[in-house]
């Protein structure tokens, strides 16, 4: 049974498997994403009502813009889509929305939408719902250590790089409010794989993989998901 004196602080997850679903259900591709779309919807809701403090997903990669451009654009159009559907329930839950990555490069529409979407949860004090977006790990060290440097040359910051200070510039530090580490990280679909997905902080996050495509992610896999993270022992590197 799921102990909810025991959630997980932080849940991340690699939603993968929209085109599969797509494919299997001979739809176009972004009909898969219209559904992993919903399917979002619902796990938001479950984790907030879990009371769970911070929910990350894998929007879209510094790498998903490799894509077909009527694909790119399809999602980004969703994006807006599920943000006037669903903005009001969002505030209504006091949910706080953060964005990880630079958003400032996509879409007008979708920029404008997720900009409201800030503005009007920024005073939320319930859990803190991060969106990936245009995220990379790699990218986000990079620039967080370009960043400690640029700070350095002015005098903002002095002394030794240190494991706090790059966590602090990375986009789940001072600008988002220092978001913990993920205590666990799930990947959808049968992959295993980070896919360039929070590397720095999934140092010490425990792994769980569903073989259900992300359009199929329901709830109850969602809590089983956390049950399984609940009788792992979690050493971080010392002895048992």
């Amino acid at each position: 049974m799921l102990d909810l004196n025991k959630m997980p602080t932080h849940v991340a997850i690699i939603m993968d498997g929209n085109g599969r679903w797509a494919t299997k259900h001979k739809v176009p591709r972004l009909a898969g994403h219209s559904a992993g779309m919903e399917s979002m919807k619902e796990i938001v809701r479950c984790a907030s009502d879990l009371g769970i403090k911070y929910l990350t997903v894998y929007a879209f990669s510094t790498e998903n813009w490799k894509r077909s451009e009527d694909e790119v654009s399809g999602i980004f159009k969703l994006l807006v889509k599920f943000v006037k559907l669903d903005l009001s329930e969002l505030d209504e839950k006091n949910v706080k929305v953060k964005v990880l990555g630079n958003y400032k490069v996509i879409p007008d529409a979708a920029e404008k939408s997720l900009e409201q979407t800030l503005k009007t949860t920024a005073d939320n004090t319930g859990m803190q719902f991060n969106i990936a977006l245009n995220y990379g790990g790699r990218d986000e060290i990079t620039r967080a250590v370009n960043h400690i440097m640029e700070d350095m040359k002015t005098g903002k910051v002095e002394g030794e790089i240190t494991d706090d200070m790059i966590s602090r510039y990375l986009y789940t530090g001072d600008e988002t409010g220092n978001v913990p580490d993920p205590d666990l990280i799930i990947r959808t679909s049968g992959e295993k794989r980070l896919s360039n997905f929070m590397l720095w902080q999934g140092a010490y996050s425990e792994f769980v993989f569903s073989d259900a495509l992300w359009p199929d992610f329901t709830p109850e896999i969602f809590k089983k998901m956390i049950e399984e993270y609940q009788h792992r022992d979690r050493r971080f590197g010392g002895r048992n």
